[in-house]
């Protein structure tokens, strides 16, 4: 049982794959592909912490009922008709990690955050700013282990030995 991220498929969203330099011919390839990168990550036991704006058109729910795993739904600000939540704080070895659509809504926490909302605009691992920005667009259009982002933060922050 794994725990992964994703934020930002914006599935059936035609303009997506323009304004985010998405490389996809159409929309339906965009949705076939993300689909079938989720399916081949994640397992019906794993939690995926889905991070906002899954999809325009269609709703949520009928995306969610083909995606296997049990999907923890932090709202986006395109999302509608689904039950979700503000944000999430997710406690790890490394400490708590609060999970929020906007990197704005971070403001003011102290530790790490996993947000979506700025697609490629921001970087995957922002070490400065101490967050994680798990938009499709910087993860390769499927979903991210923690164990990828926390083995990542942690050889940041572990001092190298001379």
């Amino acid at each position: 049982m794994a725990e992964y991220f994703i934020a930002d498929p914006h599935l059936d969203h035609r303009n997506i794959i323009k304004h985010c330099t998405r490389p996809f011919k159409s929309v339906g390839a965009m949705n076939r592909a993300i689909v079938r990168n989720w399916r081949d990550t994640v397992t019906p036991q794993d939690t995926v912490y889905f991070i906002g704006d899954l999809a325009l058109g269609r709703p949520a729910w009928w995306w969610l009922k083909r995606l296997p795993g049990k999907v923890v739904f932090i709202k986006g600000n395109h999302d509608r008709g689904i039950p979700t939540m503000a944000g999430v704080v997710l406690s790890t070895e490394l400490g708590d990690i609060l999970l929020v659509h906007n990197p704005h809504d971070a403001k003011g926490w102290p530790g790490w955050a996993i947000h979506g909302h700025v697609h490629n605009t921001h970087p995957f691992i922002d070490f400065n700013n101490r967050r994680v920005n798990v938009s499709v667009d910087v993860i390769g259009y499927k979903p991210v282990s923690l164990d990828i982002i926390l083995g990542v933060i942690a050889k940041h922050e572990t001092p190298s030995k001379n």
